[in-house]
């Protein structure tokens, strides 16, 4: 962004000195500190992300099996540590006596837990592009399935990373009293840390989140393997197995389910492998597979161990009252901890290194959260801006919206744990059970060998857990579960909301039968509000586009005025006076509608502006023309022209009008349908001397598209394709247009825009604003117009 303010005030040294330059060294000087301004911002950049990564680069971003493990397992071995807790937590309602069911619940679960991990595996087998369960449903169950699989999944994510950070701030609590005030400020902290970290990419927030999970494990089974010897010769207690808890109902079939629904946690994250598959080393079904097989061991083993311990030590869940009552708020691990190892430093460092793994499970969200995303978008069921790669390869959108959401569900639920782990689980077992439906569906359709077999493992694994979705649903429904249930169709009728939106774009982009005609030539109005430098300099470009009709309008009660010092100047063209009506926009849209323009005419609207100073705050003060132009694209027809000029920065004063002796018109081209081809049709109908398309390799079968359909569209103009390592436009339009300039120095280049105009406020958020970002750019770029050539969508 350039945000440079120079102005040529009277007495000024650097204004005199800028002055004193003729035309070629004034632009130098300016872009060359515009650069400078430009840098700083790009350096601060840098610090905080790293440098920009190459299209080609994304190779050496794939993660070893190593790294892998703690990216996509961090969620999975996290929900150790708080899993059997759940489970204790509603039991405990039922009197401590009820705390003997921890053992064969949990040993359930675990079941459960080795029935998806092997059920996964087929599925990464089957599907080594990745997509999880979204694309394993919609591939074998139809649409509907699919997009419910997706809003579970990304529910799922949102969740995950509020649920995690907060019970890493509660890891805290237990650890450091005194600190759960500040509860909050640490999960909303935790959240703000990990974007930034992943915005830095997937193989450096690995490396990053490696230690830390690595940690946890040696620690955990450290633990366990400590308290399982000094259970040997009797086990020790737990400081609050003493402490009295009253039944508060009866056990019964509900509180064993509702237990078992609540452990169910344990499940938590072991999709998300199957859904980065793209990410692992080649081969990368085989690495993925493989990483799955040793992340359900280590969680099973791990959830086991502290299950078993926390009932052979006599653990006694904390609950809110008791924390209400002054007892102090710690978790089942802290307690685990403290028995076995005392107060002491493998206490401290067993915490630390909980409250780490229970913050970085979000990391394992911010993986797939974008990931999904992009799949979505791709298919056109969530905006386009999804597929955006930013600077170091991942998916930046993605996670800047995964961190919003999820900040937002923390600060909603004043990060209670309690609240939030009721609304957990519900998405990843109708994700689970409808991507075991898929693949026992598929195991019939293709019938490959030992397809028997693997329908079998699959359907356990989709009867299974479409069981516990039930139970999950009905336990957890009043406690919180509505809202995720409620919030799965919502989510689905904005998928199928964008998708339309979509398929209307593309039949409209492509009929056959609204491609533009050949146009003869273009009317041309100058909107004049006083007669300048800037406006002469907007009549020479006009005259240069050798139109087939010129006159000026000014809309003010000055009229007269401006009209005597347009006759003195002897402008031939004509100059037109009406008064201001209700506002700019309106009055200057009112008398274009009356124009009788022919069909085969473009009208072309030239809008000088006069711009205080180098900076975007000066272009959003003169909200008169911002609203002007961005009204006049909604008028049919109507091709917008904008050429500012900054003050302090013009030639030599004009006495008259001076045509510029050349004019470069380049299209830019991002597909080749019917806006484009209306952009192009109307670059030719100003007759520059030198016309070009220009696309941009930012996907190389993109590009290869592109440039087929050109040839079979037979667009008389020659199509240029501009390099983009790092899947940007601005930066080598840029250069592109100095390049132009620097042979002809005396050259104006008009940069035409094929620019969207939709029907709905919110479609604006459908479509990647890149014409209005060029605009921007090119604002201060000496020598340089721009215009917007308007489709309007339905």
């Amino acid at each position: 962004m350039i945000s440079l303010a120079v102005t040529d005030w009277p007495g000024d040294a650097t204004g005199r000195k800028i002055g004193a330059m003729n035309l070629k060294e004034r632009e130098e000087h300016f872009l060359r500190q515009a650069a400078a301004t430009v840098g700083i911002g790009q350096a601060l950049k840098r610090v905080i992300l790293g440098r920009k990564l190459a299209t080609e680069e994304a190779g050496h971003q794939l993660l070893r099996k190593a790294l892998a493990l703690p990216v996509f397992s961090s969620d999975a071995l996290s929900s150790v540590a708080y899993a059997t807790e759940e489970i204790m937590l509603v039991l405990v309602l039922a009197g401590a006596a009820q705390l003997r069911y921890v053992r064969p619940l949990a040993i359930g679960i675990a079941a459960l837990l080795i029935v998806v991990v092997t059920s996964y595996r087929q599925t990464v087998r089957a599907y080594p592009q990745g997509g999880g369960s979204y694309i394993v449903t919609h591939s074998n169950l139809g649409e509907i399935p699919g997009l419910i699989a997706a809003a579970a999944l990304l529910v799922d994510y949102v969740l995950t990373v509020a649920v995690s950070v907060v019970a890493g701030a509660a890891a805290i609590v237990s650890a450091v009293p005194g600190t759960a005030k500040y509860r909050l400020v640490f999960a909303v902290s935790f959240i703000i840390v990990i974007t930034l970290m992943n915005l830095r990419g997937t193989k450096e927030s690995g490396t990053v989140f490696a230690i830390p999970t690595y940690t946890f494990i040696v620690l955990v089974f450290i633990m366990i393997g400590t308290g399982l010897v000094k259970c040997v010769g009797g086990c020790p207690v737990a400081q609050t197995a003493n402490l009295e808890i009253r039944a508060l109902q009866p056990l019964g079939i509900f509180i064993l389910l509702r237990a078992f629904a609540s452990g169910a946690t344990a499940l938590t994250g072991v999709e998300a492998i199957a859904d980065g598959v793209a990410a692992f080393r080649r081969p990368q079904s085989k690495n993925a597979a493989a990483t799955l097989a040793i992340m359900g061991t280590i969680s099973v083993s791990m959830f086991l161990g502290i299950s078993f311990l926390a009932h052979a030590l006599k653990i006694r869940p904390i609950t809110e009252k008791m924390v209400e009552s002054g007892v102090h708020p710690q978790t089942v691990v802290a307690q685990i901890a403290q028995t076995v190892f005392g107060r002491g430093f493998l206490f401290f460092l067993v915490q630390t290194a909980t409250a780490l793994i229970l913050i970085l499970a979000a990391n394992t969200a911010y993986q797939d959260f974008p990931r999904l995303s992009s799949i979505l978008a791709r298919d056109r069921y969530m905006p386009r801006q999804f597929l955006n790669r930013g600077d170091r390869l991942v998916f930046s959108n993605g996670i800047v919206v995964l961190a919003f959401l999820a900040s937002m569900l923390v600060v909603i639920f004043d990060a209670d744990l309690t609240r939030l782990i009721q609304l957990y689980v519900v998405g990843v077992f109708t994700s689970f059970t409808l991507s075991q439906t898929g693949m026992v569906r598929r195991w019939f359709s293709t019938r490959e060998p030992k397809w028997r077999r693997s329908a079998l493992i699959n359907g356990i694994g989709a009867v299974v857990t479409g069981i516990v979705l039930v139970v999950v649903t009905l336990t957890k429904f009043v406690h919180g579960a509505y809202i995720v249930v409620a919030a799965i169709p919502v989510i689905v009728a904005g998928f199928k909301a964008v998708n339309r939106h979509y398929q209307s774009v593309a039949k409209q982009l492509r009929v056959p039968g609204q491609r533009p005609k050949h146009a003869t030539g273009a009317r041309v109005i100058i909107l004049v509000e006083s007669v300048t430098h800037v406006t002469l300099r907007a009549v020479g470009y006009a005259l240069s586009l050798r139109p087939t009709d010129l006159r000026a309008l000014h809309v003010g009660n000055d009229g007269p005025e401006i009209q005597e010092q347009w006759r003195q100047l002897g402008i031939r063209s004509p100059l037109t006076s009406i008064p201001m009506e209700n506002d700019l926009a309106q009055t200057t849209r009112s008398y274009i509608r009356q124009i009788d323009l022919p069909e085969n005419e473009f009208l072309s609207v030239i809008i000088p502006e006069r711009l205080p100073e180098r900076s975007w705050l000066s272009m959003v003060r003169q909200r008169r023309l911002l609203l002007l132009k961005a009204s006049l694209l909604f008028e049919p027809r109507v091709v917008v022209t904008d050429l500012p000029q900054v003050a302090g920065e013009e030639a030599a004063p004009l006495e008259r009008p001076e045509v510029p002796p050349r004019n470069i018109g380049v299209v830019l081209v991002s597909a080749v349908h019917n806006a484009t081809l209306r952009a192009i049709a109307y670059a030719q109908a100003i007759h520059p001397l030198d016309l070009r398309a220009v696309s941009f390799a930012v996907d190389a079968k993109d590009t290869a598209q592109i440039m087929d359909e050109w040839i079979e569209a037979g667009v008389p103009v020659p199509l240029e394709i501009l390099d983009s390592p790092f899947r940007e436009v601005r930066k080598p339009l840029v250069r592109f247009i100095r390049s132009l300039r620097a042979d002809r120095p005396d050259a104006t280049v008009t940069v035409i825009l094929p620019e969207f105009v939709v029907s709905k406020w919110w479609h604006q958020f459908m479509h990647n604003q890149t014409a209005l970002r060029i605009k921007a750019t090119l604002l201060y770029e000496p020598g340089v117009v721009v215009t917007s050539v308007p489709f309007h969508l339905d």
